[in-house]
């Protein structure tokens, strides 16, 4: 009796070892949950659905993304609470992996900006080559701008150009400068809602529905040049940061396997982003 007794409770405490064991590898497969912060544009265009299923069906990574302006995808880097960034800001990614917060900073791919406007185009700007140009005949005309107004890539390199103008949008602010202080399909929105001229990335408006009125009125300006980076989080600032996942995402994206899935990925036949890790 004794010995059945012995050789049940062995039995049962080896199948509850197996047990914890088998939840113990669930846990830690759990724990392979990559958290990267990245652009509206990406998520909102479509990219990541495109891409990441590709990445995580060969690494078994899974990746949650947070889709914010670039400015607080930096800001959620600076303070830990992401692994791994994908942003489009080269001068603020320079000065976050120069002050310690992001390691080995690698470009992605670009694509560009536009500007857009109402058919009518009331400030004539339609062709015009030169982005400084069209913006400042559309202050002269006192024409309706939709600013971001979110410290994203996009807002940045918008208020750069406005600066290059030499017109003074913060006192215009409210008037016929609009900050919409959301991302760029709400924003989108709202000018094409009102027939307002905004500036937008080329992916995010090629897969907007609510086009109404608006349309491309100026590209090809080489300050409309827009690159992506990937920075993983310095380990040594905050060491709960997941190293081998961020190394393993960062990676594949500027592997020939990753830049292809990029490549690869099309709005309406048009492909949106243009891989260049590779590039000199």
């Amino acid at each position: 009796m004794k010995i059945a007794i012995k050789h049940w409770l062995h039995v049962n405490l080896f199948a509850m070892l197996i047990v914890v064991l088998l939840g113990g590898s669930d846990a830690h497969a759990k724990d392979h949950e990559l958290i990267l912060a990245s652009t509206t544009s990406t998520e909102n265009s479509g990219l990541f659905a495109h891409i990441l299923p590709i990445f995580e069906a060969n690494s078994q990574i899974k990746i949650r993304v947070i889709a914010v302006g670039t400015g607080q995808a930096l800001r959620l880097g600076r303070n830990g609470d992401a692994d791994v960034l994908l942003v489009h800001d080269s001068a603020a990614e320079k000065a976050f992996v120069a002050a310690g917060d992001g390691v080995n900073r690698r470009p992605v791919m670009y694509n560009d900006f536009v500007l857009l406007g109402p058919r009518k185009d009331p400030a004539g700007i339609t062709g015009k080559l030169d982005a400084v140009t069209a913006l400042r005949a559309i202050a002269e005309m006192k024409a309706v701008f939709v600013s971001r107004g979110d410290d994203s890539g996009t807002h940045r390199v918008e208020r750069r150009l406005w600066n290059l103008s030499g017109i003074d949008v913060e006192t215009a602010s409210g008037t016929w400068y609009r900050e919409a202080g959301a991302g760029m399909g709400t924003a989108l929105n709202i000018a094409s809602s009102i027939d307002g001229y905004i500036m937008s990335d080329r992916a995010t408006w090629f897969s907007f529905q609510n086009k109404g009125n608006l349309e491309i009125l100026v590209a090809g300006d080489p300050r409309l040049f827009n690159q992506y980076s990937v920075i993983r989080i310095n380990p040594a600032r905050h060491r709960h940061v997941d190293v081998s996942t961020a190394k393993a995402f960062a990676d594949w994206l500027v592997s020939a396997a990753g830049q292809q899935a990029i490549s690869q990925f099309r709005i309406h036949g048009q492909q949106l982003f243009f891989p260049n890790a590779f590039d000199p």
